[in-house]
């Protein structure tokens, strides 16, 4: 097999005890990044909900329905991201101003108003508001009803109780009974469900104005929107129920405190419990649904077609599901914009790979994954993202992936162009590979899962490798040796090798004659096919 094709690495199988706490605490991370908010935001209104049932003295299955509230309460907030983005502009920004008022209070509706076509021309923003006015009311008024249902169905999928069930299902209630959806009020409101969206708040405003604006929170909310008993708990407890939140080490907190009724997952339960997830997450945008599992089917697929351990097939399987958790933290205003975007929103489309590996990294099991999420929209020869890695710096799983991915994208409408039929994605997945972007190897094996019959490459001239077509185009780029070795993560004096027998095969004799031969021969890259 050629350098630089797909191989079989050595990996670890995943540990058999794999448990559910990091995987909702791994999504709660995006979860923080949807809102606006700093990431581990979740994670420490889960502490303080915890500590609050510690002094509440609470049974077991309570504090357990405590601790996957605390963590799923914002997690269905998402899933209208595109009706968001419709009416007020940038979804993330809209949601980040949850915590500037009181609930149903006449500043916060104001606040929303004013928000309305929020970056767009003024009059856009006044064709927004009478729409809003005259239609779009429905849209806007059962969304936080509906983000409470759509929680308590992710909890279902992730095979979580009937008591965490209702508990994430009434976590909007108030204990006036002036909450979402209203049916419910004072001690018929489950108790993890009061004690969720007490932390919930007062997470925020410990972080932003320290112990007293918490307490401060906790007395004027009391008796409407809290349940007094907690706000008093929480005023005469303050030191030890907020002390040390912001202390490093709040993830290996939190999973320590995992209650007695910990949730382990066996490996076939897991594959599930990731493509509830991943369905989920997919609901962000309508031009996603379905796009995980799709990917995660086609790489797996692939994985069999080149002959891979079990093992490398069971990761691509399940990092295809996982690949795009990061697009919780980028706004719907850029995923659905209809037209070319700009400069600084594909910055922010660059960095969604590295999100979802900042979600993954700290789980012991979900951090393989994430290392080859991270990397499935890097290129061969340098122009992909995040970090514009080239070469043997890609992973050869990572290949597959975005082979997968890219194939899945081309098939499925975007906002700016309707799905490509199945022959006109795969002639846009080989010219990827002939512009030098995708493996060969990985690119054959995902349409040959595809039921496409993958033709047969023809031989590279004067019997290049791939490796030295990568070195043969960055040469041609005007780079010396030492760069060549740089961009392709190699040492020089390997690169200094590949250059001499290229000069030898090719019969060059200088960089010039070099680069007119690729040129000739169309070795050298074409204009890249956005995808996003």
């Amino acid at each position: 097999m050629e350098a630089g094709a797909v191989q079989a690495p050595r990996t670890r199988p995943a540990r058999p005890d794999v448990r559910l706490a990091d995987l909702v605490a791994a999504l709660s991370l995006g979860v923080d990044l949807g809102f606006g908010q700093p990431m581990e935001h979740v994670l420490r209104q889960c502490r303080i909900g915890m500590r609050l049932a510690e002094h509440l003295g609470v049974d077991d299955e309570t504090r357990s329905a405590v601790y996957y509230t605390a963590l799923l309460v914002t997690v269905g907030c998402h899933a209208d991201a595109h009706e968001q983005a419709k009416w007020f502009g940038d979804d993330i920004e809209f949601k980040s101003h949850k915590f500037d008022h009181p609930p149903r209070s006449v500043a916060g509706a104001a606040a929303a108003l004013r928000l309305i076509g929020h970056g767009s021309p003024p009059l856009h923003r006044l064709r927004l508001g009478l729409e809003l006015a005259v239609s779009g009311r429905r849209d806007v008024s059962g969304m936080i009803e509906r983000h409470a249902e759509l929680a308590r169905s992710l909890a279902a999928e992730l095979g979580l109780g009937d008591t965490v069930q209702r508990s994430v299902g009434a976590a909007y209630e108030f204990w006036d009974g002036h909450g979402w959806p209203g049916r419910l009020r004072g001690p018929a409101i489950p108790v993890a469900a009061r004690v969720a969206q007490l932390a919930e708040y007062v997470e925020v405003a410990h972080r932003v104005g320290g112990t007293g604006a918490a307490v401060l929170l906790a007395r004027e909310r009391g008796g409407n929107q809290f349940d007094p008993t907690l706000t008093d708990l929480l005023v005469e407890h303050a030191g030890s129920i907020l002390g040390g939140l912001e202390s490093p080490g709040t993830w290996d907190a939190v999973i320590d405190a995992e209650p007695a009724l910990r949730m382990t997952l066996t490996a076939d339960c897991l594959e599930l419990v990731l493509l509830g997830v991943a369905n989920f997450v997919d609901l962000k945008s309508p031009y996603t649904l379905g796009h995980a599992r799709a990917v995660s089917e086609l790489a797996a697929a692939a994985g069999t077609h080149l002959g891979l351990p079990s093992d490398d097939v069971t990761t691509l399987r399940r990092a295809g599901l996982v690949h795009d958790l990061g697009r919780l933290g980028i706004s719907n205003a850029i995923w659905d914009k209809p037209g070319p975007l700009g400069a600084g929103e594909w910055e922010r489309v660059r960095l969604h790979p590295y999100l979802t590996e900042r979600m993954l990294h700290q789980s012991s099991w979900l951090a393989p994954l994430g290392a080859v999420a991270v990397q499935h929209r890097e290129r061969l020869d340098g122009s992909g993202y995040p970090r514009g890695l080239a070469g043997s710096a890609i992973g050869p799983l990572a290949r597959v992936v975005g082979a997968a991915d890219a194939y899945r994208a081309m098939c499925e409408p975007r906002p700016y162009r309707p799905p490509l039929d199945a022959h006109s994605a795969a002639a846009e997945l080989r010219a990827e590979v002939a512009a030098g972007r995708l493996d060969g190897d990985a690119v054959d094996a995902v349409l040959r899962a595809a039921g496409h019959v993958t033709e047969r490459r023809a031989p590279r001239p004067a019997g290049l490798t791939a490796r030295e077509v990568d070195v043969l185009r960055l040469l041609a780029q005007g780079m010396s040796s030492r760069q060549v070795a740089e961009r392709l993560v190699i040492s020089p004096k390997t690169a200094r090798n590949h250059i001499e027998h290229i000069y030898v095969k090719i019969g060059a004799s200088s960089r010039v004659t070099a680069s007119l031969y690729a040129l000739q021969h169309g070795l050298l890259p074409a204009q890249e096919y956005p995808v996003r």
